[in-house]
């Protein structure tokens, strides 16, 4: 495994590799590496010829009361990480190289896709997001991207962004990964306590739980949405930041169920906030 810092070494490197005819696959990640990103290795290693796996917490995705300082970060752990899984390329760039000095460009995706679920408490989110994957599929020119569903809201709002900037790569979104209770893999669950820890797989039971209500027939959003809120707040020290229930491609709200929904959540368990959704056909 090759593992770069630099811009200009990233793109030599696979220079390299496009001229030998190979495919290129990239997982961009913000590290912390868990099962769920390895779940995202192994599809582009058994897709491409060459895997690429950035590593970069973007400052311009954090709102400036939210976690940037203390978001998780072992590199030596994600290295090893990747070489278990077949990583070719490891791009972990400074921030100096990514955003240098007099950087002023950022890439915006407008309208309701980023206004719904977490573009409503976290503004200025999705723009960050949109800026950095702009900026690295530039950089890798990959043929193949991989993300997971667990953040659906970013997984669409990229997808609009490439239909709208003419961008040459395939998204490919991957099912969530869980833990055996059932809580979704994420960096962030190594800030729960271990009290907390116990708690938090309520959240996906509760999902679940309400995936049966609709499929034993139970079509209007606004009494699931009541069931999934009054269930979460028996979470001991729980917070609901939203429970939307919503059309998986548009985001927009739904009121009757029908078609391929999303119910998507995001509570705060003390001060770790945690997301989670569920996609099913009605």
């Amino acid at each position: 495994m090759q593992v770069i810092q630099n811009k200009s070494q990233l793109r030599e490197a696979l220079k390299r590799a496009r001229a030998g005819g190979k495919q290129v696959g990239f997982v961009p990640t913000m590290g912390y590496l868990h099962d769920g990103h390895a779940a995202l290795i192994d599809r582009a290693r058994r897709e491409n010829d060459v895997v690429v796996v950035s590593v970069f917490v973007n400052p311009t995705q954090f709102g400036p009361n939210e976690d940037l300082a203390a978001y998780p970060r072992d590199a030596d752990r994600d290295m090893a990480l990747m070489r278990t899984h077949g990583v070719d390329l490891a791009f972990f760039p400074t921030v100096d190289e990514l955003y240098p000095q007099g950087y002023t460009t950022y890439v915006s995706v407008d309208g309701p896709m980023t206004q719904t679920l977490c573009g409503r408490s976290r503004p200025g989110h999705f723009r960050g997001v949109a800026t950095i994957v702009t900026k690295l599929f530039h950089l890798v020119a990959p043929d193949r991207a991989y993300f997971g569903q667990k953040d659906c809201q970013q997984v669409a709002v990229i997808q609009q962004m490439v239909r709208d900037l003419d961008f040459d790569v395939e998204i490919v979104a991957c099912p969530t990964v869980r833990e055996a209770d059932g809580l979704a893999m994420s960096s962030r669950n190594v800030y729960l306590t271990a009290e907390q820890r116990a708690q938090a797989p309520g959240i996906s039971r509760t999902l679940f739980a309400a995936r049966e209500m609709v499929q034993k027939g139970e079509r209007r959003a606004a009494v699931v949405s009541e069931y999934i809120k009054k269930s979460i707040v028996t979470i001991d020290s729980a917070a609901i930041d939203y429970v939307s229930i919503v059309d998986s491609k548009t985001l927009s709200d739904l009121e009757l169920l029908s078609g391929e929904v999303l119910i998507a959540v995001a509570v705060k368990i003390g001060r770790t906030r945690l997301i989670d959704n569920i996609r099913f056909e009605v």
